[in-house]
């Protein structure tokens, strides 16, 4: 990932913090089917390994897997909050106009090799995780166990899990830091007034000063 200094962004708890709160992330291989790509929910362990192990399933029918079980580097993207940033937004537009539009984002690209397993015992352990993780802000949160034992066996069956220790990590944050601190004031003023949610939680993390 294109990752100029003013945008670097290597803290590892923040990074595993925007890891586990992005719901759905992306897989992409490279196998014998050429480039493949799935949109995932994943689970970070952060004590597990340097940087974090990711743990996941796909469908038995998504031949993906067989990337990861052949051993080749797997790349997991996640994306954080992100938001189109106006030219009208920066005081500089009407002292020279020499200003364009362009995008402020976070993101996180994780690599690793990954472990498959299909062992009904660890993939149950594996979906009630994901399911608890996304349905405990429910009033009524339902649980793996909630359905029949012999329907969660045979959708277990349909499944592969893997387990993702990360090797390496690179992590951006393009919020405006390379711009004066009038321009980055604008920024924030200018997401903060836009209707559009994503433009209002993009302003609460713009820097009050340029990197």
């Amino acid at each position: 990932m294109y990752t100029p200094r003013a945008f670097a962004f290597d803290d590892l708890p923040q990074i595993q913090q925007l890891i586990q709160h992005t719901r759905l992330a992306q897989l992409v291989t490279f196998g014998e089917q050429g480039l493949q790509a799935s949109h995932l929910p994943l689970l970070l362990n952060p004590d597990e390994g340097p940087n974090g192990t990711l743990y996941g399933h796909m469908a038995k029918a998504n031949h993906q897997w067989q990337d990861l079980q052949n051993g080749g580097e797997a790349l997991v993207i996640f994306a954080g909050a992100e938001a189109y940033i106006s030219p009208a937004f920066y005081p500089a537009k009407a002292e020279h106009g020499k200003v364009v539009p362009t995008w402020n984002y976070l993101a996180v690209h994780a690599y690793g090799q990954a472990e498959v397993f299909t062992d009904a015992e660890r993939l149950l352990e594996l979906v009630s995780a994901l399911t608890q993780r996304h349905e405990t802000e429910r009033a009524q949160p339902w649980a793996v166990s909630d359905a029949p034992a012999d329907y969660i066996e045979g959708m277990l069956k349909a499944i592969v899990g893997f387990a993702l220790p990360i090797k390496r990590l690179e992590g951006k944050r393009k919020l405006s830091q390379n711009r004066s601190a009038a321009d980055i004031a604008g920024v924030r003023e200018g997401l903060a007034a836009s209707p559009d949610v994503r433009d209002q939680i993009l302003a609460h993390l713009i820097p009050k000063e340029p990197a």
